[in-house]
């Protein structure tokens, strides 16, 4: 199956965990891609595994922080000049951390924010005039499962997500008539760069009693960074092209 046999992609996020597994995903799928994150040794990586798939001439790679104007302006004009143009922005680079909100520094929240939120929102500004060009652009963006559910001592993360799921809806009305879809993923339980050390990345002293609908329904654990790039597969290709100013939540039902 070759859906994106004609697409050009850009993947932030792209050095570790589902930005990763999505760049591999849609590379087997045909798809020219570049995989763009800070970590330039991730990115290394990247490629390398990219390559073992016999991909690798398909494949660029961006050094990009999010949350610097300047780089995301510099990064974007860089992929769409080396794709020729832009089918598909997937925005998964973001970071998590905790604290007891008392106890939340401002450097802290406003880190959490200018990560998540506002560099979802620089990587998409710089990316939507050649998005729109094409007629059929998509913007695929990664809210979180703690945008809508209580998530203790993560409140920065969860403002960020929630901020990004408005972000999302807006932007698929805004330009719906131009042939722009936007869709959010909404992750949880997923086992990943972001979340595998998330035991270091709250309070010592948390109740983890609060924490009760982070098990899957499934009962098959944690899921893993591909169950989530076969999703972003499916809806950023035509199979998706009914699907805009939505969420799909991914979480093996842990929040049914």
């Amino acid at each position: 199956m070759e859906r994106y046999a004609d697409r050009r992609v850009l993947v932030t996020g792209a050095a570790s965990g589902i930005g990763r597994a999505i760049v591999l995903r849609l590379l087997a799928e045909g798809g020219r891609v570049v995989a763009a994150d800070v970590a330039k040794e991730g990115l290394a990586e990247t490629a390398r595994l990219a390559a073992e798939a016999g991909a690798g001439e398909r494949l660029g790679t961006e050094v990009i922080d999010i949350a610097d104007e300047a780089s995301a302006n510099a990064g974007v004009a860089a992929a769409v000049a080396e794709l020729g143009g832009l089918d598909v922005l997937v925005n998964a680079a973001g970071m998590l951390r905790g604290a007891h909100t008392h106890e939340c520094e401002l450097a802290l929240w406003e880190q959490v924010i200018r990560i998540n939120l506002t560099g979802t929102f620089l990587m998409t500004r710089a990316a939507l005039p050649a998005l729109l060009e094409t007629g059929r652009g998509v913007v695929v963006n990664f809210s979180s499962t703690s945008a809508q559910f209580g998530h203790p001592y993560m409140a920065a993360y969860s403002a960020s997500k929630g901020g990004i799921l408005s972000f999302t809806h807006s932007i698929a009305q805004e330009y719906a008539k131009q042939g722009l879809r936007a869709m959010n993923i909404m992750p949880g339980g997923i086992s990943s760069g972001i979340t595998d050390n998330v035991f270091n990345l709250v309070p010592g002293d948390v109740d983890w009693n609060l924490f009760g609908k982070f098990g899957a329904a499934l009962g098959k654990g944690a899921g893993s960074p591909e169950h989530i790039a076969g999703v972003v597969a499916m809806v950023a290709s035509d199979d998706g092209a009914f699907l805009t100013g939505t969420e799909i939540r991914i979480d093996g039902g842990a929040h049914h």
